[in-house]
Formats: C-alpha cells, sequence, structure tokens
C-alpha cells in the first residue's frame, strides 16, 4: 500500500527539478540510480510491475517528506539511495546497458559544470 502512496507523488518535473537542484549535494550514487531506475522505467520493454515499482521509488525521493530529512549532512540522502537501491535490484533483470550509460551521461553534464 505504501508502495502505491509514493508512485502517486513522481511527476516528471519534481523529478527533474529535484535532480537538477539536489545533483551535487546528494552525490553520483543517488543521481544515478535515479537516472538510471527513471529511464528504464520511459522503455517500452520494461513490463508493468516492475515500472510500478520504479515509479514508487522515484515517488519517495522527490517526495519532500522523507523518513531522514535530505537537509542533514552526510546521511540525509541515506533513505532515498536504500529505496532506490532496493527498486533496482528488484527490476535489475530489466535494467538495459543503454539505461546505465545514459544515466551516466546525464550525471556527468550536471556534476562536471
Amino acid at each position: 500500500m505504501q508502495e502505491i502512496q509514493h508512485q502517486r507523488h513522481f511527476n516528471e518535473h519534481s523529478f527533474w527539478n529535484k535532480l537538477k537542484r539536489y545533483a551535487r549535494k546528494a552525490g553520483r550514487e543517488v543521481i544515478e540510480t535515479a537516472l538510471t531506475l527513471y529511464y528504464c522505467a520511459k522503455d517500452s520493454d520494461t513490463p508493468r510491475w516492475a515500472k510500478t515499482a520504479i515509479l514508487s521509488a522515484l515517488g519517495y525521493f522527490v517526495f519532500p517528506i522523507d523518513t531522514i530529512p535530505d537537509v542533514l549532512v552526510g546521511v540525509g540522502y541515506s533513505d532515498d539511495i536504500s529505496v532506490l537501491m532496493v527498486a533496482l535490484t528488484s527490476v535489475g533483470a530489466h535494467v538495459k546497458q543503454e539505461h546505465k550509460e545514459e544515466a551516466k551521461q546525464q550525471v556527468e553534464v550536471w556534476l562536471e559544470r
């Protein structure tokens, strides 16, 4: 039930907004994992159940009220990466190399500025 609750908080605008604003603060692992999941969810080959799991995790990521507030230095994104990694593990068979590469390229753009 909580999975569905977080899924409804996902929307592309808030996702991209959070990624762009907090890319440096959240760190490469969080951002790259979130992007990999996003690109996997956008792929028409990804099954519906996997998209649901991904969008739930991304919904948690963009939801403004976290278990551990993002403003806490050093630990603020630990709950986010945990949720994203669980989603990545559960849908891993559907993550393609192209999803990973696309995510990595976008992270490079944001973090190399």
